[in-house]
């Protein structure tokens, strides 16, 4: 097998490949593919005629993002032992992808690993995905060093270290391809959004660790598929929490959770109607509708150790959003 294939996932995204691919292919050793979600825009002709070298798959319609990477790295199964996962509105630097296989070849206990990163449009600021990895709190909320609910910090330096973190984000991830195909890969009822969050969460049971090396610094658009401020976005986020609070959960603790949750979302919903943005509320009431309307299909996820043991989470939060809002503190290093 070769070492890495980085591959990018792409969907009408003939814009961002010409903004974003020179660096990528300045900056990087291994394989690129680009896997096509049936693009109805010139990204396919822009590809054959200006990066032959670049292999493609085309697939036949729109998966998302979690069913676009099933779909297309199950081709390239059995050929690589890393995948490099790269969103299509991320800038490379120098050496980016040999510094992260070869820490992870060195570290074999590791599922997933990500970079540092940064905004695009602000290169001394923290990218809201990953930033300066990520962590989950006692309820299933994400946060990150450097960001914490929607306040993003200044890069000061402060996450140029190693550390082991709960999820490892999906805008520039490694992980080990034979783990993530054991595992079935993403979880393409998702669609998009969280789904890298639940993959770790299941390495993470199944006894893989995941780590963030601030020492390698990518920078991400952000937003390029969809607006981050967008109720689809909310409707996804909140939907597929559930699913994957329940999914990853004993039932008892799922509901324990899920009664916080359902209480702060609502008030969430209700605060919407008064600010007149009832597209936003109805994006929440519709996320609870239908993870109501698919919660008998979803299935426990029973972890194979096989040797190894759970490797527990790493946030020691309690609700990260009461610390945010309530008790006003904006930064990770404030928690």
């Amino acid at each position: 097998m070769k070492s890495c294939a980085i591959v990018i996932l792409n969907y009408n995204g003939e814009e961002m490949l010409k903004t974003f691919l020179p660096s990528v292919c300045a900056y990087s050793t291994y394989d690129v593919w680009v896997i096509d979600n049936a693009s109805a825009d010139g990204s396919i002709n822009f590809l054959k005629e200006n990066y032959p070298q670049i292999q493609q798959i085309k697939l036949t319609e729109n998966f998302g993002y979690a069913g676009g990477y099933n779909e297309g790295l199950a081709q390239l199964k059995g050929q690589y032992d890393y995948y490099i996962l790269l969103n299509s509105d991320v800038e490379v630097s120098g050496d980016w992808d040999i510094n992260m296989i070869a820490w992870m070849a060195s570290h074999p206990a590791y599922a997933a690993l990500q970079p540092k990163i940064l905004s695009w449009t602000a290169k001394d600021t923290f990218d809201y995905a990953g930033a300066g990895g990520g962590f989950l709190d006692a309820y299933g909320y994400p946060y990150c060093r450097g960001r914490i609910w929607d306040t993003i910090e200044k890069d000061n330096g402060d996450y140029n270290d190693v550390i082991d973190v709960d999820w490892a984000s999906g805008a520039c991830m490694v992980v080990n391809a034979t783990v993530f195909h054991q595992l079935s890969g993403f979880d393409s009822g998702f669609f998009a959004h969280m789904e890298e969050i639940d993959l770790c969460w299941r390495m993470r049971t199944s006894g893989w660790k995941i780590s963030y090396n601030g020492s390698v610094e990518v920078y991400h658009l952000g937003g390029a598929t969809l607006d981050r401020a967008s109720p689809k976005k909310m409707y996804l986020n909140i939907r597929n929490s559930l699913s994957m609070i329940f999914k990853n959960e004993n039932s008892s603790r799922f509901f324990r959770i899920f009664v916080v949750k359902s209480l702060l979302e609502h008030l969430a919903a209700l605060s919407f109607v008064i600010q007149g943005k009832k597209e936003f509320s109805r994006a929440v009431l519709d996320a609870y509708r239908d993870f109501k309307l698919k919660k008998n299909s979803i299935e426990k996820f029973l972890p194979e150790l096989n040797g190894r043991e759970e490797v527990k989470r790493q946030g020691n939060v309690g609700l990260v959003f009461w610390h945010w809002k309530v008790l006003g503190k904006k930064s990770y290093g404030q928690l």
